[in-house]
């Protein structure tokens, strides 16, 4: 793949070191600060959607109350940044979340 790859994630993730390790082209951008979150996060929600964009299954996830659980999506993953599931990978406009197969066969082709 000859594009560059803009891969958001966080340093320390695993998924995102093993999409780094496979995408040559691709940049980590840091997702708690390096990103306009409040710009980015509906773009995303808008191509991909919360049930995948939000990581339930986080430890983040697990801490929070009702009460912020039941915010927008938007607002949520903007004020939990780790909430966000990693990476999301966007390349020539089209945004992957992730580092699943299907993805990686996605961007493959």
């Amino acid at each position: 793949m000859s594009d560059d790859i803009a891969l958001y994630g966080l340093k320390n993730c695993d998924s995102c070191r093993k999409a780094l390790k496979v995408l040559k082209n691709a940049v980590l951008i840091d997702i708690r600060r390096e990103v306009d979150l409040s710009s980015k996060v509906p773009y995303w929600l808008d191509q991909v959607g919360a049930d995948l964009l939000v990581n339930t299954r986080s430890t983040t996830w697990r801490e929070l109350d009702a009460s912020e659980r039941d915010s927008t999506p938007s607002d949520l993953l903007v004020r939990f940044p780790t909430l966000i599931k990693r990476p999301v990978i966007e390349v020539q406009g089209k945004v992957y979340v992730g580092w699943s197969a299907s993805v990686q066969d996605q961007l493959a082709r």
